[in-house]
């Protein structure tokens, strides 16, 4: 139903449902991913042929961990709907700082220890990312509570048009072309669906195909997704 990517990283398809409804449907998954190397983005798209039902949507939630390698609450961080089948999502992983300079010799051995321990739990730290159907309604106050700070951050620290407009565009073409790569591909491979007349359905082997030959691409020309289209171009 979902898949992420992280910034030179496979693609992670290893989603699982945490929860189950009375009807078998869950609503509720998530995906770990190891926050060791940094990234500071990544990005989530449905899996060709999902629809979301009616007036609902996908609320994405984050769980990054603190200093210590401890996972902190999850908090909400953007969301898909059927209009808007992928994102690119900020991410923010506090890496351990220092606690002041000890004054002697034995604090400083406890504070080698103490940033040796620290080091190591961060090193295996682990970032949940949450995704959650939930009806529309719910899902709105949140995108513009989110918009809102951000906005209010962006009043703090100004940043050249130039570079905004560079880092929008840079971002979109990344989401496009990954969602892009998998819709041509998958689409030769797209079936009728014999239970529901008009529908069609791509099978996982399709998709494992697909990302194999998505990865060789990678590991052959890993910023392929950074460059302009020519043909793409205006």
């Amino acid at each position: 139903m979902f898949s992420v990517v992280v910034p030179g990283r496979p693609c992670l398809t290893d989603i699982v449902a945490v929860d189950s409804q009375p009807n078998g449907q869950a609503t509720k998954f998530a995906f770990s991913i190891p926050a060791n190397p940094p990234f500071t983005d990544l990005v989530v798209f449905l899996l060709p042929g999902t629809v979301f039902p009616p007036d609902t949507g996908a609320a994405i939630y984050i769980q990054t961990p603190d200093p210590s390698g401890s996972p902190t609450d999850f908090r909400f961080i953007g969301a898909l709907a059927n209009e808007k089948p992928s994102g690119i999502f900020p991410v923010q992983s506090p890496l351990p700082t220092p606690n002041g300079a000890p004054s002697t010799e034995a604090e400083q051995e406890d504070e080698m220890l103490d940033e040796g321990a620290a080091a190591g739990a961060a090193a295996n730290a682990v970032i949940t990312l949450g995704i959650s159907i939930e009806p529309a309604q719910n899902i709105a106050p949140q995108l513009a509570a989110l918009e809102e700070d951000a906005s209010q951050k962006g009043a703090l620290v100004r940043v050249p048009q130039g570079q905004a407009q560079q880092k929008q565009i840079s971002t979109k073409v990344l989401a496009q072309r990954v969602i892009g790569n998998a819709f041509n591909f998958l689409a030769s491979f797209a079936e009728s669906d014999p239970k529901k007349q008009g529908h069609e359905v791509v099978s996982l082997k399709s998709f494992r195909d697909w990302w194999a030959k998505f990865e060789r691409r990678i590991d052959m020309d890993p910023t392929f997704l950074e460059r302009v289209d020519p043909n793409a171009e205006g």
